[in-house]
């Protein structure tokens, strides 16, 4: 009835009849005396908000300066009740809100707005006289008087505290809070629960008890030890998981226990280890010290971390966050491949938080019989990982599995990594088939055959028997040689008496041999002992055995790689020769001797992962041989001779390009130093730089010292500043020259159909660049634009590269039976090492440094060692040779 009343009255019904002709400037009105009365209302509220803020701010400070925690519990109550009371005085002055009436809201709105005619006030007036004229004209100034409402703006609220609080006081909360804030994220800070639970007691502390404490993180993540302090800490210590904990605690007259409080609440006291292990042999001396005054001797307790918690000694604390140690992770780096003489080649990456301790390959044949009785185990293929990068390393390891009984079947091949703290990681398995050694005499693979029916499963040994008497139904049509069956038959004889497994994997193993023999001669034995030589040492070097040990695998692998290459030469006399059967093709004794030094040579020197690198690669070399096996694609030799003729020069330019750069470089630095010193017998005259610089053959200075007798400086050493400046002048004859040798090469490959690349154009403007500041003298400009130079050649010879091997490709095809022909292993010869047909090494592969970059590098670090021994005069030449050192 209210509400109809309301509704019924004639004021509202007039207003409500001007609003119903307008029904936009109705809800505009609306919603602009809403937003007035919500700013009316925060003027309210904001002033007596200003205690109720300080009164937090204030206990918040306390609790975050410690005060709860440093206070009696008396006093702490008391405080608490007093913030309380505090807190609810100052809510008292909200009891007189209320929300704003309707004319309130029309007045803040005309008097922010300075609104003439009261536009909003006018919309609830009624006209003096009520006659349908005034009525119009009256309605008519209400909506003009709304229209102009659609501007009003109410603005921010004015609460106008400053008149409330003339001093300013409320900046000294504000204050106080901020600076308590920072100072709780110190060990000494408080918390906001203080004032709500009462103070922990100080553990009592025995100061004569002395506390020695260390965590040791496991040997694996290659960390230092971490001392703790003898306060303790309350910040959380970052350790690896697995550490070991070590506390020592000596003095005193009693037992001190030392307990460890896990994050999940549980408490384990760890146990003194010298008390467990002291125990048996002092008891039966107890009586006899009973009467003495008890001095107990340091006490050692571990523990090994592998989860968060707090260590607990004497009234002190260290927390621990222990970091979880990740499970490797080990992938496939491209599909497993078959190398020529079918060993498996894998590609893998590994990478592990700490490094990854050893990985294998698992293989399992894809179907097999659970009731199989096989004869020999699953392969074991170890992968060899970098140990200077087990972190995150990429590798090729390959090994030969072709005397496998499962060679030639399907298998899942599986990586598996091992960190140092045995948690392994698993690649998803790949399907393939095993490589199976080739065999071109079919009575050899038939033999092989036989052979790996019963080594997969001895219960099929009369299958395997069946197989070899079916091969010498008709010998003089299958077998011409006397000897072959006689082989076969003395074979066929151990397989029907074989009983154990010792016998029978005598009677593979002979079978085996049976069947290599008719292959390769002894050639096929010779593989197999330099193959065990090279695993052999392999091992060692992997276990950082001693040097005799090395030395002695190192000639027993000179002994097996003479007897391999003494067969091989013989094999090679026998057959016949090939027209693609070169040079290039030829592996040579004194190439393979050179790679098996730099593997001692560099085993004794300690660098165990570079000879390791090396030795895999001799053994991918291998495996990649061929020898003497009849190839195809023998045509095309005219064009070869000429691409190799375009890369010879192409090389002849890098190394005289690189000669000259040397001898920019040499000049300038001895120019700088005449420019800076003034003194001719300081700067270049240096046996550190000798050694550094070579000469201006090419050769390091103490060779040139040793060719040219008794004289002890070069040439350049004794000129003046005007002389080498001259001397630099001189050498734009020889860029200038090296510039036109690389326009000819240009129009040499144009000649032949081939596009040189932008390379050669931009180094032979960089040249042309070099020239002219050689030409003025200046040194440092030259040798940079030399830089570009040397580098957009090497740009050039990859695209020349490139496209050599597009026009070469489909003319060097697949030998019998799908065998790739000799010197077509990815542009790699035989030895899998780069092919000389396809040019100089332009320094983009990663190589195991040769001989003489080795015996260099070795006379260099000498030459720094005796420079350094003589004690430099001068402070910044000792530290620039300290840094050269690295024993800063």
């Amino acid at each position: 009835m209210a509400e109809t009343g309301l509704t019924n009255s004639p004021r509202r019904q007039r207003h409500g009849a001007l609003f119903a002709l307008r029904p936009s400037l109705a809800r505009l009105v609306a919603v602009k005396r809403f937003f007035a009365r919500l700013v009316l209302v925060s003027e309210q509220v904001l002033p007596p908000l200003v205690p109720v803020l300080s009164v937090v701010a204030f206990y918040l400070a306390a609790s975050w300066f410690g005060l709860f925690r440093s206070v009696p519990d008396f006093m702490r109550v008391g405080l608490l009740i007093a913030f309380a009371i505090a807190f609810l005085a100052a809510l008292i002055p909200f009891r007189n809100l209320r929300w704003p009436k309707t004319a309130e809201a029309d007045r803040l709105l005309e008097e922010r707005n300075g609104l003439p005619h009261q536009p909003v006030t006018v919309q609830e007036d009624e006209p003096a006289f009520d006659t349908p004229f005034a009525k119009t004209l009256w309605r008519e100034h209400q909506t003009r008087m709304a229209k102009k409402i659609a501007a009003l703006d109410t603005g921010f609220p004015r609460p106008d505290i400053a008149t409330h609080d003339r001093f300013a006081l409320r900046a000294i909360p504000a204050l106080l809070l901020v600076t308590a804030f920072g100072y709780s994220l110190s060990t000494n800070g408080g918390s906001i629960t203080d004032a709500l639970q009462p103070p922990v007691a100080p553990a009592a502390t025995n100061p004569a008890v002395r506390i020695d404490a260390w965590v040791t993180p496991p040997s694996y993540t290659s960390r230092a030890p971490v001392y703790l302090t003898a306060t303790g800490t309350e910040q959380a210590i970052n350790i690896p998981q697995f550490s070991n904990l070590t506390v020592r605690v000596s003095g005193g007259q009693t037992d001190e226990k030392v307990v460890f409080r896990k994050e999940s609440g549980e408490v384990r006291e760890i146990a003194a280890e010298a008390k467990a292990n002291q125990q048996p042999d002092a008891a039966p001396q107890a009586k006899p010290q009973a009467s003495a005054t008890p001095a107990l001797a340091a006490q050692t307790h571990l523990m090994k971390l592998e989860e968060n918690g707090a260590l607990l000694v004497n009234g002190r604390r260290w927390n621990f966050n222990v970091i979880p140690d990740k499970a490797p992770e080990i992938a496939f780096d491209g599909l497993p491949r078959p190398s020529v003489n079918g060993a498996l080649e894998i590609g893998f990456t590994v990478k592990d938080d700490y490094g990854v301790q050893e990985a294998r390959a698992e293989i399992l044949p894809a179907q097999s019989d659970p009731e199989a009785k096989p004869l020999y185990p699953l392969p074991d293929f170890r992968l060899d990982i970098p140990r200077r990068n087990a972190r995150d390393a990429k590798a090729v390891t390959s090994k030969n599995l072709t005397e496998h009984p499962l060679a030639g079947k399907r298998v899942r091949v599986t990586l598996v990594a091992k960190d140092g703290a045995g948690q392994t990681g698993r690649s998803p398995p790949h399907e393939m088939t095993l490589p199976s050694r080739p065999f071109n005499e079919p009575l050899a693979a038939a033999v092989a055959e036989e052979r790996q029916v019963f080594a997969l499963d001895t219960r099929k040994m009369p299958e395997a028997i069946a197989l070899n008497e079916a091969l010498t139904i008709r010998p003089e049509e299958t077998i011409p040689k006397l000897t072959n069956y006689l082989l076969l038959q003395s074979a066929q004889t151990r397989m029907k008496l074989a009983k154990g497994d010792e016998q029978l994997k005598d009677t593979a193993d002979y079978l085996w041999d049976i069947a290599i023999g008719m292959e390769d001669g002894d050639l096929s034995l010779a593989e197999r002992n330099l193959r065990n030589a090279q695993q052999n040492l392999a091992d060692a070097l992997q276990r950082n055995a001693p040097d005799p040990e090395i030395k002695k695998l190192m000639d027993e692998l000179r002994k097996a790689m003479n007897e391999y290459m003494k067969e091989l030469a013989q094999r090679m006399q026998n057959a016949p020769m090939q027209p693609n059967q070169n040079a290039q093709n030829v592996i040579r004794q004194q190439d393979l001797e050179r790679m098996m030094d730099q593997i001692e040579n560099l085993a004794r020197s300690g660098n165990r992962d570079a000879a390791q690198q090396l030795l895999s690669e001799l053994q991918r070399m291998m495996n990649n041989l061929q020898a003497g096996r009849p190839q195809q694609g023998q045509q095309q030799q005219g064009d070869n001779s000429q691409m190799r003729q375009q890369m010879d020069k192409l090389g002849q330019i890098l190394r005289d390009q690189q000669k000259l750069m040397e001898q920019t470089f040499k000049l300038d630095q001895q120019l700088k130093d005449r420019m800076q010193r003034g003194d001719p017998n300081m700067g270049m005259n240096d046996p550190l730089l000798d050694q550094m610089m070579p000469g201006q053959d090419g050769q390091p200075q103490d060779q040139q010292q040793g060719q040219n007798g008794e004289q002890e400086q070069s040439p350049s050493e004794q000129m003046t500043e005007e002389q080498l400046r001259d001397a630099l002048k001189q050498l734009r004859a020889q860029q200038d020259a090296l510039g036109k040798q690389l326009g000819e090469l240009q129009k040499g490959l144009g000649e032949m159909g081939m596009k040189p690349g932008p390379g050669f154009g931009q180094a032979q403007r960089e040249m042309e660049g070099a020239g002219r500041e050689l030409g003025q003298g200046r040194g440092e400009p030259a040798l940079q634009g030399q830089g570009r130079a040397l580098e957009a050649l090497r740009q050039g010879a990859r695209d020349m590269m490139n496209q050599m091997m597009q026009a070469q490709q489909g003319q060097q095809g697949q030998g019998p039976q799908g065998q790739v022909g000799q010197g077509n292993q990815n542009g790699r010869d035989p030895l899998g090492r780069p092919r000389r047909a396809e040019g100089p090494d332009f320094g983009d592969q990663v190589k195991v440094p040769d001989e003489i970059d080795v015996q260099r590098a070795r006379e260099i670090l000498d030459a720094i060692r005796e420079k350094l021994g003589n004690n430099p005069p001068q402070e910044m030449e000792r530290h620039y040779l300290e840094r050269l050192l690295d024993i800063q």
